[in-house]
Parts: C-alpha cells; sequence; structure tokens
C-alpha cells in the first residue's frame, strides 16, 4: 500500500561548501526529501562542484542536478574574471570575490525547479555573522526573496506560497561547525577555498579558508581540512 503521506521535497543548493552541507543536512533531518542544485558558473575551479557531488550522494539526494551556467561571460568577481584572490585577511568591504547577484541567480533556479518539482521549500546556506558581507547572504534578502517567489510563480500566485529556509542564518562559523559534528557529518568533504593551491589544497590564506580555519579552531573540532599555508 503506498504512503498516503509522503515525506515533503526540498531544493537544497549544495555548493559543495561547508555551509551548504550543513544546510542541505538540517533539510534531512527535518524530514525533507532532497533534490540538490549545484551551479556550474564556471567559477575559478571545478574542485567544489566534485565536493558537491560528494555531499549530495552521502546525504542521499533522490536526485543532483549539476547546472551550467557561465556567469564568467559577465565576469566582474575574482571568481569569475582574471583578478587575483585577496589573502591579505577579511576586511570591513564587500570583497572582489563577491559575484554579482549569484544568490539572486541561484534561488531563481532553485524556484524554478522547486515549482517544476512540486516543493514548496528551499534551503540555502547563507550566513550573516562569519562572512564576508556579501548583501545576498543578509536576513533581508532572503525575507524579500521569499516575497518575490510568491508573486513570481504560478503556485505562488495560486496560493502556494514558497518558504525559503536559511537555518544557517544567525550561526557563528564555530556554531555551523558544531552543527556539523552534531549531524554526524564528514566535513572533510566539504570545500571552501577560493584559490586552491597545487595538490588540491585549501590555500589557508583566503577569506573564506581563514573564516574556516577559525571556526574550527573556536568550536574546539579538529580540523580535517589540508592547508598548503596557515596564518
Amino acid at each position: 500500500m503506498a504512503n498516503p503521506d509522503p515525506a515533503p521535497v526540498a531544493v537544497v543548493l549544495v555548493s559543495g561548501g561547508l555551509d551548504s552541507m550543513v544546510s542541505a543536512a538540517l533539510a534531512r533531518e527535518g524530514g525533507y526529501r532532497l533534490l540538490a542544485l549545484s551551479i556550474d558558473y564556471n567559477q575559478r575551479h571545478q574542485i567544489e562542484l566534485a565536493a558537491a557531488r560528494r555531499i549530495a550522494s552521502a546525504l542521499g539526494a533522490e536526485r543532483h542536478v549539476v547546472l551550467p551556467l557561465d556567469l564568467r561571460a559577465f565576469g566582474g568577481s575574482a571568481l569569475t574574471a582574471d583578478i587575483d584572490v585577496p589573502k591579505t585577511g577579511v576586511g570591513e568591504d564587500i570583497p572582489v570575490t563577491y559575484v554579482p547577484a549569484r544568490n539572486t541567480i541561484f534561488l531563481s533556479l532553485a524556484l524554478g525547479w522547486a515549482e517544476a518539482a512540486g516543493a514548496r521549500d528551499l534551503f540555502i546556506g547563507v550566513n550573516a555573522l562569519d562572512y564576508s558581507g556579501y548583501p545576498d547572504c543578509r536576513p533581508e534578502f532572503i525575507a524579500e526573496f521569499e516575497k518575490l517567489a510568491e508573486v513570481a510563480t504560478k503556485a505562488g500566485v495560486e496560493g502556494h506560497p514558497f518558504r525559503i529556509h536559511a537555518p544557517l542564518q544567525a550561526m557563528t562559523k564555530a556554531d555551523i561547525v558544531r552543527e556539523g559534528a552534531r549531524l554526524g557529518l564528514d566535513m572533510g568533504m566539504s570545500w571552501s577555498c577560493y584559490d586552491p593551491a597545487p595538490g588540491g589544497l585549501h590555500c589557508g590564506l583566503c577569506d573564506s579558508c581563514r573564516i574556516r580555519a577559525r571556526g574550527f579552531e573556536e568550536a574546539g573540532i579538529a580540523d580535517p581540512t589540508a592547508y598548503a599555508e596557515t596564518v
């Protein structure tokens, strides 16, 4: 006999990074069946997409789509143009690693898949505390995108709104590391570095590496990451 009340489906954005891994794992813990979406936007390296594939498989995603979208055609970021990745420390200004409108673009694609699949829940691993100052990681952005989804889709205007879940929004990186440990995740399979060193190592000096390393240190949990250099 078929299950009369199957578990709901959620589209989870999986970049390959630690935050998206924990976010997707929280969706699974919450009883959702996972549709994992990763975007191959022709970023500086492909290592994070390999990590995304490992993570989607480890979390039991029912389907994992790696969608090609060449944002190098636009440029404007150290991740999509020939601009050096800064390695002098996390500053107060929005860094050149910001990809113009990236989370707006990614959530729009996730929304399209969610509507097509009959899902009403989307998960994204944005964080507004220990991050690099990107405007599309703030709670205001998530709240406004949820409003947009309601007026921009057939499902929304017919009274079936979407929920944008950002479960890490108010967590520090140390909190996220602790949550990953609580969930029993192999956090070593995630990838954070913006500018990988030879041999498949995290560079250890870019903003993302610094934030990751500090998170493990502050959480008091052994860092499984192999860094080429340490601060």
